[in-house]
């Protein structure tokens, strides 16, 4: 019998991933999404602050990019290690804000600071990636 074609990753895990219309709405797909996945991987401990980085990512992401549509992955680099990203075709890197009392928003990505292991901006030729870490705990 002839071996397969495809390798598996290292983890064994696919990542997630969906294309979404750039909009307010799609907040709430994309944190179904992040939790799915950290429920599929069993790393439901990570999946509240999983949900809260995507929404902020998402939020500026549909606030500041162009055109129609974004899109939300969610890949594991390894056992404990989750990487959620929203793609868009804007080359603006993300700006964090040290907003007013006053001001309702520009703390996104203060908290998205604040709970993420680590949090970067990647440049793509059509755009840009902006992805945050999560560690969660061995399971085993």
């Amino acid at each position: 019998m002839p071996e397969p074609a495809t390798r598996a990753r290292r983890t064994g895990h696919p990542g997630y991933s969906e294309t979404l219309p750039r909009e307010p709405e799609s907040a709430a797909r994309a944190r179904h999404l992040v939790r799915a996945a950290l429920s599929a991987w069993d790393l439901s401990d990570l999946a509240d602050d999983g949900a809260l980085i995507v929404s902020e990512l998402v939020t500026n992401a549909v606030q500041h990019a162009r055109r129609n549509s974004i899109r939300v992955v969610i890949d594991r680099p390894d056992l404990v290690r989750v990487r959620i990203g929203v793609v868009d075709f804007s080359k603006a890197r993300p700006e964090r804000k040290v907003p007013g009392l006053g001001d309702e928003g520009g703390r996104g990505l203060a908290l998205v600071e604040e709970l993420a292991e680590v949090w970067g901006t990647e440049p793509l030729p059509w755009g840009k990636r902006v992805w945050a870490e999560l560690r969660g705990k061995a399971h085993g």
